[in-house]
């Protein structure tokens, strides 16, 4: 029987520690009431981060998923608007329709193409005649996700990025852009976050993935939106009050792991060539762009997701299976998905 000696755990970039800088932050960090506008390390936090992105203001939210529900909800004040958006895009598939759900916003989906874009004379065709409102829903703003993670971390440029952002402006919409991994994004491609964002109205930017913060999730645009984005966190139960501990080790994230992710990346591009070596696995090399590798399982290999999960454990790598189809694994930076019998299958 094998001897584990080491655990490996790959469940997600999410499951990460916090370092000893940032726990010490965390410990003498200089706390307020943030839902009253008084914590002076969410400010500095926050100040820091629209800096970054280039926006006027930010502010700092429990989850990347409430993020990016604040920013649909604020776009789309009108029950029964319409957003446009990624057949696999995470707000789509991954965020517990709560953009349907809580805002009454109706998804109009466009098929991501295998780089994570998608067309952009489909997304054109899918914005709706608003001479026809009798029937249809009226089309208010278009979604995209960088890096998009079910495209295995691949990278939306600037250029594209701009070319939806003129296509919003000609229809009067406008253009929400879910960063969880923009600092991937901007790293792999060499491009500064703000440049990589400067055509969108909002975005948003997750702390606790590659960063590795404990939690939270920073939404940049106007002041007036993230005024508008400071009450409906407060509707939506994320208002929280010495919030200073958890920004003093986001501050820390951003101030020393973003250039690690050049290290991750590499990580990534080292394991897909060494998987894509054995006998009955396959990986798209050209694919792997960030930190997120996909493999197939081949038929000829005899094996299955489930029992290659086994197989890992054995050994001492935690895994989080995803479905009959896929096994979701990570680690800080790092994330790749194992593929059954050549089936596309999603990841989170």
């Amino acid at each position: 029987m094998t001897m584990v000696t080491r655990r490996v755990d790959l469940r997600s970039d999410t499951v990460t520690k916090p370092t000893e800088t940032m726990r010490a932050a965390m410990a003498s960090a200089e706390v307020d009431d943030d839902v009253l506008g008084f914590d002076p390390t969410a400010a500095c936090l926050e100040k820091k981060m629209a800096k970054i992105m280039g926006k006027e203001a930010a502010l700092f939210v429990p989850s990347g998923t409430m993020a990016n529900l604040i920013c649909v909800l604020i776009h789309c004040q009108i029950r029964g608007s319409e957003v446009i958006l990624g057949d696999y895009s995470h707000i789509h598939i991954y965020e517990n329709g709560g953009i349907s759900t809580l805002g009454g916003v109706h998804p109009r989906t466009v098929k991501n193409n295998e780089d994570g874009t998608m067309d952009i004379d489909r997304i054109e065709e899918s914005i709706r005649d608003p001479s026809f409102e009798i029937c249809y829903p009226t089309t208010r703003l278009i979604c995209l996700e960088n890096s998009h993670a079910h495209s295995g971390g691949r990278c939306l440029s600037a250029e594209y990025t701009d070319k939806v952002g003129e296509l919003a402006k000609k229809y009067g919409l406008k253009l929400h852009i879910d960063g969880a991994r923009i600092f991937n994004a901007s790293v792999a491609l060499g491009v500064p976050v703000h440049r990589l964002v400067q055509a969108a109205d909002s975005v948003t930017a997750c702390l606790s993935k590659g960063l590795g913060a404990p939690a939270g999730t920073i939404i940049a645009g106007s002041k007036d939106f993230i005024y508008k984005a400071k009450i409906l966190r407060k509707t939506l139960g994320g208002g929280m009050r010495q919030i200073g501990v958890l920004c003093a080790a986001a501050i820390v994230a951003v101030e020393e792991n973003v250039e690690k992710l050049v290290g991750d990346h590499k990580n990534a591009k080292a394991l897909a060539a060494g998987i894509n070596n054995i006998k009955g696995l396959k990986v798209d090399l050209d694919s792997v762009e960030t930190n997120i590798v996909f493999f197939d399982i081949l038929k000829e290999s005899g094996t299955t997701g489930d029992e290659l999960m086994k197989k890992l454990e054995v050994h001492g790598v935690h895994a989080m299976q995803e479905g009959p189809c896929n096994l979701y694994m990570s680690e800080l930076g790092l994330s790749f998905t194992i593929r059954s019998q050549n089936m596309t299958c999603s990841t989170p």
